[in-house]
């Protein structure tokens, strides 16, 4: 009986991998169908309806010259930034959650876009060159993490440190904003208010072009990194006999996902939920993280918050609406239930 248990047990791990690779492809085609109607959606629907695959010729410069220019100078950029910055935001909380090894962690949660957010406050309500937006959000992302790695790390690293400390860094940099906009003048601070919500509204092409970039490059950089996350998951012994030096390639992969958070969030403004519930509905749908569920992340992120943006425009009776109070009255109870989980005794050990 031995030999044949142990002839086996590869086997039946080699098929239990075989069948999540099939259903992560599976869910990976899904979305990519899904994510192509609403982009086709998005650009075909608003005052003036043209058909969902004339939108799309559209987007490529074929087809009517007055859907062209409609698509591509008015309705693309607002699709494309959602698209990428859900995209950004669900990568970034993918790698937070498995480098800090704790289901609640978000950029949204533990400061990241706070930072992103003062930083991008604070050159719209001082009237500084639109174009300087994103890379002082990309700045205020890294400095906030700074912080919250100073105060989170101080005295021995752990979950319920880390998830204290970065709701107490979010809130505080929450009031910096609201008191950089109540003390600028009322033209610049109601721009810099409606920037905080999260919206993808009035977005442009060079905001697009830059950030879309950014995030592109960004995701590669994590799906080159996946076998680093993938041995950091067996502990930082395992890693360390492996070859990894744990504290350098954790480094890298927060800095990594530091920076999608806070390009996405110069695209956006502070969008919730994204980052924290699409890697553990992946999960969940998926199974274990693998390369192909990371991809499946970037998806599903972009559904997800291009989804949002679509019913918020064309849905919900309230019109202009930020996606932003939608995704976080979304995340507010998503929240709650992943605490409650996390304080159940038995989930304590595990999340160190």
């Amino acid at each position: 009986m031995t030999p044949l248990t142990t002839e086996t047990t590869p086997r039946a791990a080699g098929g239990a991998l075989a069948r999540q690779r099939r259903r992560t492809a599976l869910l990976g085609a899904a979305a990519t169908a899904l994510l192509v109607t609403l982009t086709a959606i998005g650009l075909g629907t608003g005052e003036v309806s043209i058909p969902p695959l004339d939108a799309l010729r559209g987007l490529v410069g074929l087809g009517d010259p007055g859907n062209v220019m409609l698509v591509q100078e008015l309705r693309a950029p607002r699709v494309l930034s959602a698209v990428a910055a859900g995209a950004g935001l669900a990568v970034a909380g993918a790698i937070l959650q498995r480098v800090a090894r704790n289901p609640l962690a978000s950029p949204d949660v533990v400061g990241v876009t706070g930072g992103a957010s003062l930083a991008a406050v604070a050159v719209i309500a001082s009237g500084a060159p639109a174009a300087l937006i994103s890379p002082a959000a990309l700045g205020g992302g890294l400095l906030a993490a700074v912080l919250l790695g100073l105060l989170a790390w101080r005295g021995g690293f752990t979950v319920s440190r880390l998830v204290l400390v970065g709701l107490a860094v979010q809130s505080g940099l929450a009031a910096a904003v609201n008191l950089l906009i109540v003390r600028f003048p009322a033209e610049l601070a109601s721009s810099a208010l409606q920037w905080t919500t999260g919206s993808v509204y009035g977005r442009t092409w060079t905001e697009v072009d830059a950030g879309g970039a950014v995030i592109l490059a960004g995701i590669a950089a994590a799906l080159l990194g996946h076998r680093q996350l993938s041995v950091l998951d067996l502990g930082d012994d395992s890693a360390g006999a492996l070859g990894l030096s744990p504290g350098a390639a954790r480094l890298r992969l927060l800095l990594l996902a530091v920076v999608l958070a806070s390009v996405a969030a110069a695209l956006t403004g502070p969008v919730g939920f994204v980052a924290l519930a699409v890697p553990h509905i992946v999960r969940f749908l998926a199974g274990p993280a693998t390369a192909g569920t990371l991809v499946l992340t970037a998806l599903a992120g972009a559904v997800l918050l291009l989804g949002a943006d679509l019913a918020v425009l064309h849905l919900l009776p309230v019109h202009g609406l930020p996606v932003g109070v939608l995704t976080a009255t979304l995340g507010a109870p998503w929240l709650l239930v992943l605490m409650l989980r996390h304080m159940k005794p038995n989930a304590g050990s595990a999340t160190r």
